[in-house]
């Protein structure tokens, strides 16, 4: 272990006598926040052995992180301290390395990248400033020009295909039409659990880095903020959520122009970072239903 993986240990232990640590802190709210997960996951069959095996990978890898981050040798020993993971549960998790679900991922987030292309790009735009029906192949605007504007190691019929399976589009003869609801893929749980993952992650991240960053003394580093209000009927909160949805909207159009001119100017030496920008919105009764038995 190095000093600076020692003194993330020391730091977690260190408080006033009788005072909570920043480990008790954490542990507290993590409770919070992991409750609607534990929800979702024993909804779909999921209970805490199936979940505590997985956070053993977890745990693993955010060790290598912080190892990484303070050039610590990334020793069994070292892992199994920081991590608190037992070292031949490190030595069964080398030699059992999951693959799969990356590569799904990555076809995902092209498809999307293709289709929000087609949306708000002029050149796939109609003068309605509505996305057009392209033809399949041709010359732009055409789907084939579509996607090879975004990627040439995808087959333009791969990606129909795909696109199709998603049912995010229809085809009509040669035609390819866009779902008029943008993005929101209707085939398959694990397209729907994907995107749930990746936009958690980096609203976690974005707030975790925050965190770390003010226990240094410094400001946020990301953008992660929020509205909160109470006292307000169910009605008021229908209209607040469809007020949401449109802010979203105007929001998600200049991201998504300017996130394009960005991609589009900078150069490849320069392209080794990526972002995500999003927004939610969400609403609950603060106290239970009365038992109307």
């Amino acid at each position: 272990m190095t000093s600076e993986s020692h003194r993330h240990l020391d730091e977690a232990m260190d408080a006033p006598t009788g005072q909570p640590t920043r480990a008790d802190v954490l542990l507290d709210e993590a409770e919070r926040f992991l409750l609607p997960l534990a929800r979702l996951l024993i909804a779909n069959g999921v209970g805490y052995p199936q979940l505590a095996a997985r956070l053993k990978g977890v745990f693993l890898d955010a060790a290598r992180y912080e190892l990484a981050m303070a050039g610590g040798r990334q020793t069994d020993s070292a892992l199994s301290l920081l991590s608190g993971v037992h070292r031949k549960d490190i030595r069964a998790a080398k030699a059992a390395e999951e693959s799969g679900f990356g590569q799904n991922g990555k076809s995902l987030s092209l498809a999307a990248e293709v289709f929000t292309r087609w949306l708000h790009d002029p050149a796939f735009r109609g003068v309605d400033g509505k996305p057009l029906e392209l033809p399949r192949s041709g010359p732009a605007p055409s789907f084939e020009s579509l996607v090879a504007s975004i990627s040439t190691d995808f087959h333009a019929r791969s990606m129909l295909d795909e696109l199709l399976r998603l049912g995010v589009v229809t085809l009509q003869g040669e035609v390819v039409i866009p779902s008029a609801n943008g993005f929101v893929p209707r085939e398959g749980f694990r397209e729907l659990a994907f995107y749930f993952g990746e936009n958690l992650r980096d609203h976690i991240a974005a707030a975790a880095t925050n965190l770390r960053a003010a226990e240094g003394g410094a400001q946020p580093v990301f953008l992660e903020q929020s509205v909160f209000a109470d006292g307000l009927s169910e009605a008021s909160t229908e209209a607040l959520g469809e007020l949401a949805r449109t802010l979203w909207r105007t929001a998600f159009d200049r991201m998504v122009t300017e996130a394009g001119r960005h991609c589009d100017e900078d150069t490849a030496t320069a392209a080794n970072r990526r972002m995500r920008f999003g927004v939610y919105y969400y609403a609950e009764p603060t106290t239970p239903k009365e038992d109307e038995s």
